[in-house]
């Protein structure tokens, strides 16, 4: 059977409609069902169904794209074993991070593997956790760092493996001149009355956050919704309220913003996570050696 076609299916079974594989394969729509129209015929079954504007895979269609995945996994890993046995890191890894580690630890770590293997080239992309494993499911991306906040432990699949990279903990910001400035460390408690500014780009912060403060016995009274971490920072700074962020933000030079420790604390594990069949790939060992290096600075 015809790899491509093999890859169009499985793409179907994960994203359910022609456009968004298409748009993953970076090819039209017709292309896509083509393809798929083309490996039916050289099954001798129907592979796929339409409902409304959804695809679904029929019973055979469902069995062929899984074993379509195991194919593509096992042609990873024979890639893998490959490099590995050439002793050379060169060709090409795609990299996804979120937000606070990108900004944190990525610029220095991408500089300190160009410097180091030249012939690797690394290419990243900034994707929120979930967003990250999507891609990684679906082989665009080779490395994905995510959180236990965003991804519970016990949620990936057994085809992807996850090594623990970092504890995060959350810190309380506050502008100068605020009643907390200066202070070493907060309670939730003492910050039951104050205006919340929070970054809305995870769902799973939000909830996070409110879940916590409800356990304190108040519910924050959130006047402002930012997406994205700038906007944050500038409403704190003019002291437009207050915000509990990830510490991996206090690593960056905060102006005007101070920082406290919230007791008692609260964590998030960060991971790397890949497919297990390019555990062995020696661009993701020796990305995965820098990217511990720098996390410990």
């Amino acid at each position: 059977m015809d790899l491509g076609r093999l890859r169009a299916l499985r793409e179907l079974s994960l994203r359910g409609t022609m456009i968004a594989v298409a748009e993953t394969l970076y090819v039209s729509p017709s292309a896509v069902s083509q393809q798929i129209s083309l490996l039916e015929k050289e099954a001798g079954i129907p592979l796929i169904e339409r409902r409304g504007r959804r695809v679904v895979l029929t019973a055979a269609g469902a069995s062929l794209a899984a074993r379509a995945d195991r194919i593509f996994a096992e042609i990873e890993a024979a890639q893998a074993d490959i490099a590995a046995m050439k002793e050379v890191i060169n060709g090409e890894l795609r990299v996804a991070a979120f937000p606070s580690v990108a900004a944190a630890l990525l610029p220095r770590t991408i500089r300190a593997m160009q410097a180091l293997h030249p012939q690797l080239l690394i290419r990243f992309e900034e994707l929120e956790p979930g967003e990250s494993l999507a891609s990684l499911r679906s082989w665009q991306t080779d490395v994905a760092l995510i959180d236990d906040l965003n991804v519970p432990q016990g949620a990936l699949e057994a085809n992807i493996a996850t090594i623990p990279l970092m504890t995060d903990v959350f810190n309380v910001m506050v502008a100068p001149g605020h009643a907390l400035d200066g202070r070493n460390a907060v309670t939730l408690t003492e910050l039951k009355d104050e205006l919340w500014i929070v970054d809305t780009a995870s769902v799973h912060y939000t909830a996070m956050l409110t879940e916590a403060c409800q356990a304190a016995g108040f519910t924050p009274n959130i006047t402002a919704r930012c997406n994205g971490f700038e906007v944050v920072i500038a409403m704190i700074r003019e002291n437009c309220g207050i915000s509990i962020l990830p510490g991996l933000r206090a690593s960056h030079d905060l102006e005007d913003v101070w920082v406290a420790r919230l007791k008692p604390e609260i964590r998030r594990q960060i991971s790397l996570a890949f497919r297990r069949s390019e555990e062995r790939k020696p661009a993701l060992q020796a990305f995965l050696a820098q990217l511990r290096a720098q996390a410990k600075i």
